[in-house]
């Protein structure tokens, strides 16, 4: 486990996750730099955080698997690293660390999908995991994977952060709902142009199945005063919609709100 160094001292050594279906426990070594080789390095920072995290690599691993929000960060990696190390994913889960080493999980699922260039070194470990709950699935399409993720992520995160309210409010208010509806067809629609195969109607119906009071990571952030994900989740759409000539005004007026909020504090 990397951790920053000012928390090495102080981090346990076994690391605790609170599922719906129970607790689990496992020792874990902390470390402060990557300097020993490993088959797999998982990265699990925020976008914002990612160059400095990226400070304390000082050995190249076999397979990196991020699991940052949006789609920009593949790029920056792969410039970075051997391109080929680089095994894209996308995961979906409600989830917090509450303490050092500590960690809950809300949702009643964890989705993790992965490239399916992975398939060869990650086959036994995703095998592994789905032991544990976790519905896991190799996606050909890269485009299609990140997407996918992002065209869910983004209404969900922006609209829960502008209007304040749980997924369950949101489909009760005709106009918020409206807004949520609008915002997946924008990002859908800029997804496809950029070779992805996402569907909006499949997406829609995934807010249908939700659990009413779900919130959003960046709709807790924003309440807590913790820097944002704000571009990296809207920014590709916008830009999209820039690019490719498709109408990304719901994005960016749900931005918009968001910022003037953080202008608030």
């Amino acid at each position: 486990m990397v951790v920053r160094p000012e928390k090495l001292a102080s981090y346990p050594r076994n690391l605790s996750l609170e599922r719906p279906s129970g607790s689990i426990t496992a020792p874990a070594k902390a470390v402060a730099e990557l300097k020993d080789p490993v088959d797999v390095l998982w990265i699990a920072t925020k976008t914002y955080q990612l160059q400095t995290a990226l400070e304390s690599v000082q050995i190249a691993p076999g397979c990196m698997v991020p699991l940052l929000n949006g789609v920009d960060h593949i790029a920056a990696l792969r410039a970075r690293f051997v391109e080929e190390r680089v095994v894209p994913a996308t995961i979906a889960v409600e989830a917090e660390r509450i303490a050092p080493g500590r960690f809950i999980q809300r949702s009643p699922f964890v989705r993790l999908n992965i490239a399916s260039s992975g398939e060869p070194v990650l086959g036994a470990i995703v095998a592994r995991l789905g032991d544990l709950g976790f519905t896991c699935q190799f996606i050909p399409n890269e485009q299609t994977l990140l997407w996918s993720k992002l065209c869910f992520l983004a209404p969900f995160a922006l609209a829960t952060s502008a209007s304040g309210m749980n997924v369950g409010q949101i489909l009760a208010d005709g106009a918020w709902k409206q807004k949520l509806s609008s915002a997946i067809a924008e990002a859908c629609a800029v997804a496809n142009a950029s070779g992805a195969e996402v569907d909006a109607a499949q997406i829609r119906a995934v807010f249908d199945s939700m659990p009413p009071a779900m919130r959003s990571s960046m709709q807790k952030d924003l309440a807590a005063g913790r820097q944002l994900e704000l571009d990296a989740i809207g920014g590709p759409i916008v830009r999209g919609g820039e690019r490719y000539g498709i109408d990304a005004s719901t994005t960016a007026d749900l931005m918009a709100a968001i910022r003037s909020k953080v202008g608030e504090r």
